[in-house]
């Protein structure tokens, strides 16, 4: 008895190993997808540099993602996602806090890799084209939220709101190539700041 128990519990410890080591291969999959797609885009990179990154078999790439666009939709799905949150976090009568906060929440600020991908690949992938499309009108959906949730009052009209939330959503999605561009970096707080100053 005594000795199927341990049996038993052997298997369990092999199987959560072994999905651990799944997991981590997909991950390193991804990882090493992410780098190469920023880096010389995703047309220029063959999935055996991908696996020569990852440190896997080119068979253990396909076994994930059949295909090489496989790769490249997950990582646009799982790696741009907005984190849920149960309400915006405004802090009332303060936009510039409010839009700071918003933007540390959004995943693209800590990615620029990401970013990268989405603006290079949207032109010949429609799948990532529509994502971008989402991720923007959600960015715009809760940075106009916030807004009015910090500035309750007459001076917070809806079309100035609007145009406030689109362009501090232009800002945190194009901030990685705006940098590439002018070789300076740009600060989503203090955009937060001035945003908050024209709205007076």
């Amino acid at each position: 008895m005594g000795s199927l128990r341990q049996r038993s519990g052997t298997s369990r410890r092999t199987r959560d190993a072994s999905d651990q080591e799944t997991q981590d291969a997909r991950t390193r999959i991804l990882d090493a997808a992410e780098r190469l797609f920023a880096g010389g885009g995703y047309e220029a990179t063959p999935t055996a540099e991908i696996a020569r990154l990852a440190r896997v078999p080119k068979g253990l790439v396909f076994h994930y993602f059949p295909k090489k666009i496989d790769v490249l939709v997950a990582l646009i799905d799982e790696r741009t996602l907005v984190e849920e949150a149960p309400e915006v976090e405004a802090v009332p009568g303060d936009a510039a806090r409010s839009l700071s906060r918003l933007a540390r929440r959004l995943p693209l600020r800590a990615s620029p890799a990401m970013r990268r991908i989405l603006f290079r690949e949207a032109d010949t992938h429609g799948s990532v084209r529509d994502r971008l499309g989402r991720l923007n009108g959600e960015i715009i959906r809760r940075a106009r939220f916030a807004l009015e949730l910090a500035l309750p009052t007459p001076r917070g009209d809806a079309a100035r709101l609007e145009v406030a939330a689109v362009t501090f959503a232009a800002v945190l999605l194009h901030q990685e190539n705006l940098c590439q561009l002018t070789g300076h970096h740009i600060d989503p707080d203090a955009v937060a700041e001035l945003i908050a100053h024209a709205l007076g």
